[in-house]
């Protein structure tokens, strides 16, 4: 039985609001929370100019802007397309927030949610300046993982929550239940 349920024509207001309210609203926030913390770090964090800011010995606050895509894969592709990189970026976050919307399982809607969220957040930045801004440095030594953003973590958790569900049988747990027996 396929995890995701079918169209909706014929609902209520109501139904229809159950249905698109789990993945709009983790997309929602995830928008706001990374844009929210895009603005402080250029704004407050990084000001006069940009710097490092160890925060931990594993932990930075670095300012950098990608024109690339993910870790600035095709960073010398993507400089002169990044408007129609964004552009598609929210046609594919729309069809995301859709399929979420069908959905029968909250954890599926919210990851739908969450990576739409991701996406169009990192589509303002590039749709606003020709790059994404990124400020997470996590770093071992000598080895830094590539300067990353709050919209590429709900991309990555949103993606990972579907894979563990695609790996869950389908009689299985839900992972979002667990705990709640006989409740």
């Amino acid at each position: 039985m396929s995890r995701c349920a079918e169209s909706g024509a014929g609902m209520t207001f109501p139904a229809i609001a159950k249905r698109i309210g789990v993945p709009f609203t983790a997309a929602a926030t995830a928008l706001a929370v990374d844009q929210a913390c895009k603005l402080i770090a250029v704004a407050v964090l990084m000001q006069p100019d940009p710097r490092i800011n160890p925060i931990t010995s594993f932990f930075n606050l670095t300012l950098a802007y990608n024109s690339g895509i993910s870790f600035g894969l095709f960073r010398d592709h993507l400089s002169e397309a990044s408007s129609a990189f964004a552009i598609l970026s929210v046609y594919v976050a729309a069809a995301l927030l859709w399929w979420g919307a069908h959905c029968r399982r909250k954890s599926d809607k919210a990851a739908f949610g969450m990576i739409s969220g991701g996406a169009v957040g990192n589509a303002l930045d590039r749709l606003r300046q020709g790059t994404v801004t990124d400020f997470l440095d996590f770093h071992v030594g000598g080895w830094h993982w590539p300067t990353f953003n709050l919209a590429d973590v709900a991309i990555v958790v949103g993606a990972a929550l579907i894979v563990v569900r695609a790996l869950v049988p389908a009689s299985g747990l839900d992972p979002t239940s667990m705990g709640n027996k006989g409740a």
